[in-house]
């Protein structure tokens, strides 16, 4: 899949009007059915099987909140499968409008900003609701899973939740990671896929249980792990590819801890530093060649790396540099191409610059709880993305050492203790 995209010069984006807001449409049966026929190929590939854990609580027109955990594209083909014929509007990010924004309308799909703070997103998930009496879809972790297990989940879902008011529903799924893993070059495997599909909170429910005690039902709910849940169930990976791409995921060698050298390739992940090898086993754990095998669990190494991360931060050592070309995002008629430029993450936050001297963006560490981090975005490479209601910044490293995985941990670990930091500061000021 790609993205439409124009070369235009900054200070000609800059000019461009602003895309106007537009409400949430309900996508008519034609539109649900022609999704539902063309789901069904893949879904059938991977032998597809749902469960429906009680769902008789739900009136046959209510409308609801569906919360899914989010693996892989083969999760969109889910829900048309599992929600059929229902309506609902779909909750998916800005930039999948970009040259199709009448087709996205149709098919029920409401935009927003992946890690913007976004208001208006709460009234359109309200009107659908409300006024349409359409059921909302969203993929509250935002992004794609980078290790197999969940990903952030926003501060303030419980308080949306609230909000709504509407039943919530909960969509998990099992195989969709191992069959299609984000850093693996959109190389499909054969693996088997299923959900459940449980009805998890009644709008009294919701009315009785506080905010925070909504987040933790959730949290508990977006608990998973797809590599262990693979070799519990005994998921051979017989494909030659599974580990290409695997040092974007596992970027720090635990041998000799150097970062940006470590190169997935066939079954092998090696260390172009020290010289380490590891082989990706078909049941999803790393065995080295030679010596200690430091972490055989894939998302222990990760958890690892986000160790490290926050040490450098806590430290006051952290800092990426890298030159990037820049795309920029103000509507839905293409990603423009301004040209080159520099990003920095410290602890101060993303500075980036280019154009020229005539582009100077600065975001602070507490301005997201996580990051726009993806890999081969689009078919065009890593990117991360920064911004604001303004405009967004999709920024594509130069460099082969660039790690947008380490940034999105960077991120993370600062929101939590700065925010921390300065909630504790807040308090102790109105002690006093």
């Amino acid at each position: 899949m790609k993205i439409k995209s124009k070369a235009l010069a900054y200070e000609k984006v800059l000019k461009l009007p602003p895309k106007p807001h537009k409400r949430p449409k309900k996508p008519n049966l034609l539109f649900r059915t022609l999704m539902r026929v063309l789901s069904e190929h893949d879904l059938a590939a991977t032998h597809f099987k749902a469960k429906r854990i009680g769902m008789e609580r739900l009136g046959k027109r209510e409308p609801c909140l569906y919360l899914m955990n989010h693996s892989a594209f083969i999760d969109l083909k889910i829900a048309s499968k599992l929600l059929y014929p229902r309506p609902y509007n779909l909750v998916c990010t800005s930039d999948g409008f970009v040259g199709k924004s009448w087709l996205m309308r149709n098919l029920g799909c409401t935009p927003t900003q992946k890690f913007v703070p976004d208001l208006s997103l709460i009234r359109d998930m309200m009107y659908s609701l409300k006024n349409l009496k359409c059921s909302v879809l969203m993929y509250p972790e935002a992004g794609y899973s980078f290790d197999g297990t969940a990903t952030l989940l926003p501060e303030t879902l419980g308080k949306c939740i609230k909000m709504l008011g509407a039943p919530v529903v909960m969509i998990r799924t099992c195989g969709a990671f191992s069959r299609d893993p984000l850093y693996n070059n959109l190389q499909l495997r054969k693996v088997n896929v299923s959900a459940e599909m449980e009805y998890l909170l009644s709008p009294d429910e919701i009315k009785e249980k506080s905010a925070e005690e909504i987040n933790e039902i959730l949290h508990a709910q977006f608990s998973f792990d797809s590599f262990r849940w693979q070799k519990e169930n005994h998921v051979h990976l017989t494909e030659g590819f599974r580990a290409d791409g695997l040092g974007r995921v596992l970027y720090k060698c635990p041998h000799c801890k150097s970062e940006g050298n470590m190169r997935g390739h066939d079954t092998l992940l090696e260390c172009g530093a020290c010289g380490k090898v590891y082989e990706l086993t078909e049941l999803g754990e790393m065995k080295a060649k030679d010596g200690a095998t430091e972490f055989s669990h894939i998302p222990s190494w990760y958890a690892w790396q986000r160790e490290e991360v926050k040490k450098e931060i806590i430290n006051k050592q952290y800092r990426m540099q890298t030159h990037v070309e820049i795309g920029m995002l103000v509507d839905t008629k293409a990603l423009y191409m301004i040209g080159e430029g520099h990003l920095t993450h410290d602890v101060l936050g993303f500075h980036l610059t280019g154009c020229g001297g005539k582009l100077d963006y600065k975001q602070s560490p507490v301005a997201s709880y996580s990051l726009n981090a993806d890999y081969n975005w689009y078919e065009i490479g890593d990117v991360i993305s920064i911004g604001n209601h303004s405009a967004l910044y999709y920024c594509f490293p130069k460099e082969d050492t660039t790690s947008v995985t380490k940034a999105r941990l960077a991120t993370e670990e600062m929101y939590k203790l700065y925010s921390r930091a300065a909630k504790h500061a807040e308090k102790e000021i109105r002690k006093s």
